[in-house]
């Protein structure tokens, strides 16, 4: 199947759901090193797809975060650059300490960002 965003994640059950399938970018980082990958991603003309913060799950209450950008490259989007710069600010709001939750509980979060990521290929899956 061929798609026409690429999908940056720090989350295990995406890239495990995914691989294979569609086109992963997948790193054993925090929340806010994917930020930054997707900044430098917009730095190279890539849009951005879906919101940095989507859903109400703040940075410092979840580990995990997936975010889609263009497979295509373009013009450097200066909105999308004012949102990611925005978003890795708030992670700096926000620390996530590692030792906060249960273990178990982090199955939670991956499923969650799992959730939000399933509804946005969804909508992009319809419009490509």
């Amino acid at each position: 199947m061929k798609n026409k965003y690429i999908i940056i994640t720090n989350n295990p059950l995406v890239f495990e759901k995914l691989d294979g399938k569609r086109s992963v970018t997948y790193r054993e980082v925090s929340y806010e090193e994917i930020l930054k990958e997707v900044r430098d991603r917009i730095h190279e003309g890539h849009m951005l797809l879906t919101h940095p913060l989507s859903g109400s799950v703040k940075p410092n209450e979840t580990p995990y975060k997936s975010i889609m950008i263009s497979e295509q490259r373009g013009d450097v989007d200066p909105n999308a650059l004012k949102l990611i710069e925005n978003a890795i600010q708030a992670c700096h709001k926000f620390v996530m300490k590692s030792d906060k939750y249960k273990p178990e509980v982090y199955d939670d979060f991956q499923l969650i960002d799992w959730t939000l990521l399933e509804s946005a290929m969804a909508s992009a899956d319809a419009l490509y």
